[in-house]
């Protein structure tokens, strides 16, 4: 008897700290996206009922793998077989619904027909090409009527983690909490199901989700030397931004209010300025652009030697995950070589 509530204290012991070890997995990887108790915002929300009594685990493991390339959600590879089985038990522990008791059964459909269903039922939201809908989940970049972005179907890591019978199950169900309606309530038949399902997996054949060549971005940082001295330069980057139609922020030293008024490094300067439409047109892509916008400009003065900063918009676009805002990167790092070079002749 004693033995077995040993072993028992023991099988405890182990789930509860596997489950710790998913809710911290969760919170360093996830939880930015898909909001600490789930409930979404960039990312989808995965404790919805619906969600989570409509994916098998096989599903968000493949989910947490593949990731959807050019979209937000990345590839975790550096997680281990173990770390990912964590994960997905603490992702679970939202599951407070019993499953459906159905018999989801998939059948060989028509594909032509199931393009024309797509057009008249899907496009609106998931994108003529099933490249889902446009920018994030945070509701600066998405109408705000909107709870959620519609997903890319036509992308490999959806098609790779998604089953069809998981694709059928959420066409005759839809999940409460987003736009995704029922399409048996729609008034289409079964049969119709099956053909959009053959329709979404005739996607593999030409999956949508090339990235954004991203050369040149082995640094996080731009840097030039310049001929002149540091107060020269400084006018010569916010001529250079102004001749790029940029307004000038403000000027002001590198760590102006990490250290008392007065005790200031007057040989770090940066600049700040900004192309509101640029801007306005990046944030209504992705937020996170904020991280390299209002632009800004470092000119540093050290051992007789005036260096040129700026930060690399390439490199921060692997963060980003995000085809739309690649582009937006390129463009931005062409403006930051510019400048500079501008700056410093």
């Amino acid at each position: 008897m004693l033995k077995s509530i040993t072993f028992l204290f023991f099988v405890l012991q182990s789930f509860n700290a596997l489950a710790m070890n998913g809710a911290s997995l969760f919170a360093q990887n996830c939880a930015a996206c898909h909001g600490s108790q789930g409930n979404g915002g960039v990312g989808v929300p995965l404790a919805l009922p619906d969600f989570q009594r409509s994916v098998s685990d096989e599903f968000l493991i493949k989910t947490i793998r593949h990731g959807r390339p050019g979209r937000v959600m990345p590839a975790f590879k550096n997680l281990s077989d173990a770390e990912v089985k964590s994960l997905v038990k603490y992702l679970r522990s939202w599951n407070t619904h019993p499953a459906r008791n159905e018999k989801i059964v998939t059948r060989p459909g028509n594909i032509t027909h199931g393009k024309q269903l797509f057009a008249n039922h899907c496009s609106a939201c998931h994108g003529a090409e099933g490249t889902g809908g446009h920018g994030t989940g945070v509701t600066f970049s998405r109408p705000r009527d909107l709870p959620i972005i519609a997903p890319a179907l036509n992308n490999s890591g959806f098609l790779a983690a998604a089953s069809d019978k998981m694709i059928k199950t959420t066409l005759m169900h839809g999940r409460k909490g987003t736009p995704m309606v029922s399409f048996l309530k729609q008034g289409l038949s079964e049969q119709d199901i099956d053909d959009l399902v053959s329709y979404v997996r005739s996607f593999e054949k030409h999956p949508y989700d090339q990235q954004v060549a991203l050369q040149g971005a082995d640094t996080p940082i731009i840097r030039m030397e310049s001929p002149n001295s540091l107060a020269a330069t400084v006018k010569a980057v916010q001529r250079a931004a102004i001749g790029k139609n940029f307004r000038i922020i403000r000027v002001q030293a590198l760590n102006q209010g990490m250290v008392k008024a007065g005790k200031e490094n007057k040989k770090q300067t940066i600049i700040f300025f900004c192309n509101f439409e640029f801007l306005n047109n990046a944030l209504a892509v992705d937020p996170r652009v904020g991280l390299f916008l209002p632009c800004r400009v470092t000119v540093v003065e050290h051992k007789g030697k005036v260096e040129v900063f700026a930060i690399n918009p390439k490199y921060l676009s692997r963060i980003f995950n995000n085809n739309e805002l690649n582009k937006l990167c390129d463009e931005m790092d062409k403006v930051y070589q510019d400048i500079l070079e501008e700056a410093t002749l």
